[in-house]
């Protein structure tokens, strides 16, 4: 019997197909780039992770490279959310805190940044990290200016240390085991722990300047 032609996909439906592969691509990225970090992520096997062809990657992110600053960009979008235009500082490092639980590859994937950190120029996310995180600088200093912060801290490295308190629980699980007596990958214990980096940010932020 004649067999019925097979019928091209219409331009919306190869649309929503590319959207799709697309979307699996960056899904897969975010496993294999929070696994192993940018250096030890494959391309072979965030194809085999998404379940499609590894010129697939080149073809909508020109490498792996392109890959993570499209993760990037989507971390951007992520920040405004977390830190939106006049959200308190401590409601902003709480919410940070949480992040883990909402997205553990990206913060595994940020953390694996710093380990594998040799120069700036082999900083593939350098320049987008850059400006977001002299917002959070400018913030400080806008805090310090007003008060709320001792005239002896340097913005610039509290601002690090409020970084390093945010992502605790994914860099030092082994010091809050035996340190706090929880796990600290529990829903619970990052909740409460979240909430304490708020706590500390708030009374921080409450000093009188001299």
């Amino acid at each position: 019997m004649p067999t019925k032609p097979r019928r091209s996909p219409a331009p919306p439906e190869r649309q929503r197909d590319a959207e799709r592969t697309r979307q699996k691509i960056l899904d897969a990225a975010a496993a294999e780039f929070g696994a192993h970090g940018y250096a030890g992520a494959r391309v072979r096997a965030i194809a085999e992770r998404a379940g499609v062809n590894q010129q697939l990657v080149s073809y909508y992110f020109d490498g792996k490279e392109g890959l993570y600053q499209a993760m990037s960009a989507q971390w951007q979008e992520r920040q405004r959310e977390l830190s939106p235009p006049g959200a308190p500082l401590p409601e902003q490092l709480r919410r940070y805190a949480l992040e883990v639980l909402h997205n553990p590859d990206g913060v595994r994937m940020f953390a694996w940044s710093g380990l594998q950190y040799t120069a700036p120029q082999d900083d593939p996310d350098r320049e987008p990290r850059a400006r977001m995180l002299g917002g959070g600088v400018d913030q400080l200093r806008a805090l310090q200016a007003a008060g709320r912060l001792p005239a002896e801290l340097d913005p610039a490295c509290l601002l690090v240390m409020l970084t390093a308190a945010a992502l605790a629980t994914t860099t030092l699980p082994h010091v809050i085991e035996p340190v706090c007596g929880a796990d600290p990958r529990s829903p619970e214990f990052v909740a409460h722990y979240a909430d304490q980096v708020a706590v500390l940010t708030e009374l921080l932020t409450s000093a009188q300047a001299e």
